[in-house]
C-alpha cells in the first residue's frame, strides 16, 4: 500500500464489521498478529495488519522514526485503505505508537488497545538516562546466524509455542540464499526507534487520549520488573479517561502470539457498550 512516499505491507483479512489496524512492536513484524487475526475475521470483523517503516516487507527509509512519522503513516494508511473507525491495538513500541496516534487523531478510531506498551516510560527513574538505556537494550547482532539454529533458539525460549508461533516471531528477519538470517529492521533504524521511546514520555499524553482503551499486560517477568509495570499501568489507569486493564498471567510479552484467541475474544467483547459506536452504515 502506497502512503506517504511509502510502499507499506500489510496483510488483510476481508470482513464487513468493524474494522481493526494491528500494529507490531520493535523490531516485529506484521505476522505476529496472524492468531488475533484469524479470531477477529471469523466473528465477520475486517482486519489489517502493517509492517512498519524498516520492518518486514515495508521500505527502510532512513529517517522518519520518530512518532511524528509512525503516527502519520498510520494516519495515511487508514485513509488510503479507507477504514471506517477502526480499532487500533498495538503492541509494546506499537502500544506506544497507537497512543500517540490516538492522541493527534482522535477522530479516525474508535477504540484504542494497548498490548503490553503504551505505557512504556524508559527514562522514568535513577536509572533511565540514555547511555544506559542505548547499551542495555541495544540488540544482539543476528546477521550470519542460520535460520535453523534461530529457529530452535526460540523454541528453547517458548518450549509451550507452536512451530507456527515460532513462525510468526521468524517473520523478523530476512532468510539470506545462504540459509542465514538478517533483521529486517537494521541497527542504525533500531536506535532510532529506540531514541525516540525514550524521549516519549506516555504519562504527558495520557490525558489527550479520549478513546476508550483496553490495557493487555503481561504478567511474566521478574519481581522488579513487575513491580516497574505495575506502577506504570497504574499511572496509565489513573491518567487515561477511559480504560480498563487487564492483566494476562503467565503470559509473554508477545501476548498476541502467546494468548491470541484469549487477547483477540477481551478485544470483540469491549465491542459491546466499551469501544465507541461504529460509523454510521458500517
Amino acid at each position: 500500500m502506497a502512503v506517504r512516499d511509502l510502499e507499506l505491507s500489510v496483510r488483510v483479512r476481508p470482513g464487513a464489521k468493524r474494522p481493526f489496524l494491528l500494529v507490531h512492536g520493535l523490531a516485529s513484524n506484521a505476522k505476529t498478529w496472524d492468531g488475533v487475526s484469524a479470531v477477529l475475521n471469523e466473528a465477520g470483523h475486517h482486519v489489517v495488519a502493517v509492517d512498519q517503516r524498516g520492518h518486514g516487507l515495508s521500505d527502510k527509509p532512513d529517517e522518519g522514526f520518530n512518532f511524528d512519522e509512525v503516527t502519520a503513516d498510520l494516519e495515511a494508511l487508514i485513509k488510503a485503505l479507507g477504514l471506517e473507525l477502526p480499532i487500533v491495538a498495538g503492541q509494546s513500541w506499537g502500544g506506544n505508537v497507537v497512543l500517540d496516534f490516538a492522541a493527534r487523531y482522535p477522530k479516525l478510531l474508535s477504540g484504542l488497545v494497548l498490548v503490553d506498551g503504551g505505557f512504556i516510560e524508559l527514562a522514568n527513574g535513577p536509572d533511565g538516562d540514555w547511555e544506559r538505556i542505548s547499551v542495555e537494550l541495544k540488540p544482539p547482532n543476528l546477521l550470519g546466524r542460520q535460520r535453523t539454529e534461530m529457529f530452535e533458539r526460540m523454541k528453547g525460549f517458548r518450549p509451550d509455542w507452536s512451530d507456527e508461533q515460532i513462525e510468526m516471531q521468524m517473520g523478523n528477519f530476512e532468510t539470506l540464499a545462504d540459509g542465514t538470517i538478517s533483521p529486517w529492521l537494521t541497527l542504525d533504524r533500531h536506535m532510532k526507534i529506540l531514541r525516540a521511546l525514550w524521549e516519549q514520555h506516555p504519562s504527558q499524553i495520557y490525558e489527550d487520549v479520549s478513546t476508550p482503551t483496553l490495557v493487555a499486560v503481561a504478567g511474566s517477568g521478574d519481581s522488579d520488573s513487575r513491580q516497574r509495570k505495575q506502577e506504570e499501568v497504574a499511572e496509565a489507569e489513573r491518567l487515561l479517561p477511559n480504560a480498563r486493564v487487564r492483566w494476562f498471567e503467565d503470559t509473554a510479552h508477545d501476548i498476541h502470539v502467546h494468548r491470541p484467541r484469549m487477547l483477540a475474544e477481551w478485544m470483540l467483547e469491549a465491542l459491546d457498550g466499551f469501544f465507541e459506536p461504529e460509523a454510521a452504515g458500517a
